[in-house]
């Protein structure tokens, strides 16, 4: 009898009963591979923490290298295209003469990325020092890395890209201001606000009488316009912005100089979705003028409130930095410098104040920018140590996002599949929930556009959730 009940009930479940996509989501939570195949088809709206650079993948650029005859530094993997002096440099094509190239190969892609990791140089460092190694490699390509980018959203259902895709280039002489180096530093030691930005107010009126905006100008024409209308880049599946952004290495006055093209720039174009700051928060300026920067982009926000702007913070962990400096960086990305979305924020459980932070943060719908196969390799956290549940749990909207999926040899997919898997409490209507928000969250400037990519997102949840109903 018993064996007979057991076979009609599953002869009813094959036939009988509804099947929803999260109770199947359920039912493969520790399989990977099912949830890689249930993630790979689910509708993933956008990608909103993304560097152009770091997203291509590293055999393209080597194919390039190789095909252009490159010269490749032979100690660090570096790739120029005119032999530098100094150095142990040699092109692809005496390499491969020599029967060498096969060897190389393996090289390159061990230190452009994260392939075959064994821990033989600090993860950080391998990340951070992987761009300006294959950087000559990407100048002059920007289309191709588009389309590839293009090619690999739409076949992972991708809808939106928010990419950050190249500094503004500017030739602009700023010898005659470096004495403000010293005294902005000098306001910033002080945290004297009101100093720095009549300081701030003096550099800019310089820095416009030196004609800002025709970099601004030629930037938004000339390359984004272009680029974005030439290739066709946007189509009824995919749509990409484009967010300017300055680096946190650079002293004072080239970073405000170039902070102020960057708002320029997005306060002028459409396709400009916002400014950010990158380059590791840990290194020595960064740090030294974390503050200073924070000021820089409030001052810049009074002069173009209509820009938005999301800002790389706390992406340190506990031994990274001293324990003091982990306290304070998502504070004043978002109390002194209003920023509109944070990016990493992996140190929020440090911060001072954590909790009435994270309910401001609730409070003012500060999106947090989740990257979790990036702050695993990075900073090695991940599970537990990460914030993601604190961030949940404080009803902090949260957007998933790759950053540099080339480097990491990742993708959307894995990051969806990583969330599932390590927190088992984040249901199917959760995940569906973050991916709109990287629509809702994100920077595009015509809101017709926006409109348009949650009707397309409606519509794809609908075919994909069809799927799971047994009629």
């Amino acid at each position: 009898m018993t064996r007979i009940i057991t076979l009609f009930c599953f002869f009813i479940a094959q036939i009988g009963f509804s099947q929803t996509a999260g109770d199947y989501l359920e039912k493969i939570r520790n399989n990977e591979a099912l949830l890689t195949a249930f993630f790979q088809q689910m509708p993933k709206g956008g990608d909103l923490h993304h560097h152009f650079s770091g997203s291509i993948y590293a055999e393209p650029l080597l194919e390039r290298a190789i095909a252009e005859d490159f010269y490749l530094n032979l100690e660090t993997m570096a790739v120029a295209k005119t032999k530098p002096s100094g150095g142990n440099w040699q092109n692809f094509s005496s390499l491969k003469n020599e029967g060498k190239l096969s060897f190389y190969q393996q090289q390159v892609m061990q230190t452009w990325s994260a392939k075959d990791y064994n821990g033989s140089v600090p993860s950080d460092d391998l990340f951070f020092d992987s761009f300006m190694k294959f950087e000559p490699t990407i100048q002059g390509h920007f289309a191709e890395g588009m389309l590839e980018l293009k090619k690999r959203a739409l076949a992972e259902n991708v809808s939106y890209i928010e990419t950050q895709l190249s500094t503004i280039p500017c030739d602009m002489n700023v010898s005659d201001l470096t004495d403000f180096n010293a005294k902005l530093r000098q306001a910033s030691a002080q945290k004297d606000e009101k100093a720095a930005t009549k300081l701030l107010d003096e550099l800019y009126k310089a820095i416009q009488q030196k004609d800002a905006k025709k970099y601004a100008t030629d930037f938004n024409t000339n390359f984004i316009a272009k680029l974005h209308k030439d290739l066709k880049i946007d189509d009824d599946k995919f749509t990409m912005r484009y967010q300017n952004f300055v680096l946190r290495f650079m002293d004072p006055v080239d970073l405000f100089k170039n902070l102020t093209i960057a708002f320029i720039s997005a306060n002028d174009s459409k396709l400009v979705a916002g400014v950010n700051i990158v380059s590791p928060e840990h290194g020595e300026n960064s740090m030294k003028d974390y503050w200073l920067h924070m000021v820089m982009f409030k001052y810049c926000h009074s002069k173009f409130p209509e820009v938005k702007y999301t800002l790389h913070a706390g992406e340190l962990t506990l031994g990274l930095v001293q324990p003091e400096d982990l306290t304070w960086h998502i504070n004043d990305a978002i109390h002194i410098a209003g920023a509109n979305r944070i990016g990493h924020g992996v140190d929020i459980a440090y911060e001072q104040n954590s909790y009435d932070l994270l309910h401001y943060m609730a409070k003012n719908n500060i999106p947090i920018e989740i990257n979790l196969a990036s702050n695993e390799f990075i900073l090695k956290v991940k599970d537990g140590r990460h914030p993601f549940t604190l961030y949940k749990e404080f009803n902090v909207p949260i957007v998933i996002s790759t950053d540099d999926a080339g480097i990491l040899r990742t993708n959307m997919t894995e990051q969806y599949v990583l969330l599932a898997k390590r927190y088992s409490d984040v249901s199917y209507a959760t995940i569906k929930q973050y991916v709109y928000n990287s629509i809702n969250y994100s920077f595009i400037q015509d809101a017709s556009v926006k409109k348009q990519l949650l009707k397309d997102l409606d519509t794809r949840f609908k075919t994909f959730e069809d799927k799971f109903s047994k009629n």
